[in-house]
């Protein structure tokens, strides 16, 4: 016969765990009773640490699945409508590394026939070949030549100082040593002026000022046609006259052009390159660069969708998407990066 055991009054005070009967040893079924509690009272860590391993082997296909398939449509969105960071590399947006203009000549993907010759041949691409003639510092190569000249006569030697003229050996020396420091000052300078060994941030004042000259509105105006006349708009109290965009008076435009869409979108194209590139070879792991380069995306995506509204496709936009290559990507849709 089993022995009598007496239970608790009130299994209430069984919530706190902060005391176990003695008896409660003696009873299989109160302790497993005790221990269920103990389960279900956890916190939300400490069962996160006895998961199921059933449970965290599907969490993690499921993780493996979603990030296989964003990779995909990444792929398939970037084969239908372009890369929406890069787009096409033009070489305007290819001069952007050096800060020098591209050349002179014809465009990528233009094609000139050679005289004689049937078959055509493709245009020269890269930056310009002269680069003196682009110096760093808002430098004109004139002003650099002058400088140098001026610099070149005050370091002369003197002739009544230690008896020059009077030793012609000694008169050969110094023309010589002059000569040679006058060599080492000019490639001195050639070397800190140029472009080529400017840094990041003067290149991109370079690229920010011809950025302005190539679609500031104040040149533009000149070469390129303007958008197709709107609708007519009829006075109310005269119908009879009638005022069109080119009937109105237009305003005089204080200095060079640097706010309009196109200029703006230059600019950012150009800082959108020059730290995509930091970023796929030293900035890896440089998440606060890669929100900065979300948000100059998305910006620029903003400008490019405002400015295709605005110009209805007109030879402003043309300009602007095939002088930076500029695709689908880069305006439609969205841009996940």
């Amino acid at each position: 016969m089993t022995p009598r055991i007496s239970l608790l009054s009130c299994l209430r005070a069984l919530n706190g765990f902060s005391v176990v009967p003695s008896h409660a040893n003696f009873c299989p079924t109160l302790k497993s009773s005790l221990k269920a509690s103990s389960r279900n009272a956890s916190t939300v860590a400490q069962r996160r640490k006895h998961r199921d391993p059933y449970a965290i082997a599907q969490a993690k296909a499921r993780k493996a699945a979603n990030l296989s398939r964003q990779e995909v449509l990444k792929k398939e969105r970037a084969a239908a409508l372009g890369n929406p960071v890069r787009g096409i590399t033009t070489p305007f947006v290819q001069s952007f590394d050096t800060g020098l203009p591209p050349s002179l000549g014809r465009t990528v993907g233009s094609i000139s026939k050679k005289a004689g010759s049937d078959s055509p041949s493709p245009s020269p691409r890269g930056p310009d070949a002269q680069p003196e003639n682009h110096l760093n510092y808002s430098l004109a190569p004139q002003e650099l030549q002058d400088s140098l000249a001026h610099s070149e006569t005050l370091s002369a030697p003197i002739p009544d100082v230690l008896g020059y003229g009077h030793n012609e050996i000694e008169n050969e020396k110094l023309i010589g040593k002059h000569a040679a420091n006058h060599a080492n000052a000019v490639e001195a300078l050639s070397r800190i002026t140029s472009l080529m060994n400017a840094s990041s941030k003067d290149r991109l004042r370079a690229n920010v000022a011809r950025c302005v000259s190539t679609f500031g509105r104040h040149e533009t105006d000149r070469s390129l046609p303007p958008r197709n006349p709107a609708q007519p708009i009829a006075v109310s109290d005269n119908p009879s006259p009638q005022l069109t965009p080119s009937t109105l008076p237009d305003t005089p435009r204080a200095g060079p052009d640097t706010g309009s869409s196109e200029v703006q979108i230059a600019i950012l194209t150009a800082k959108i390159r020059t730290l995509a590139n930091f970023l796929e070879t030293r900035g890896k792991t440089d998440k606060m660069n890669k929100r900065n380069l979300r948000l100059l995306v998305h910006r620029r995506q903003k400008l490019l969708a405002y400015l295709r509204k605005k110009e209805r496709g007109g030879p402003r936009w043309q300009h602007c998407i095939e002088t930076l290559g500029l695709t689908e990507g880069t305006w439609k849709g969205e841009i996940s990066l």
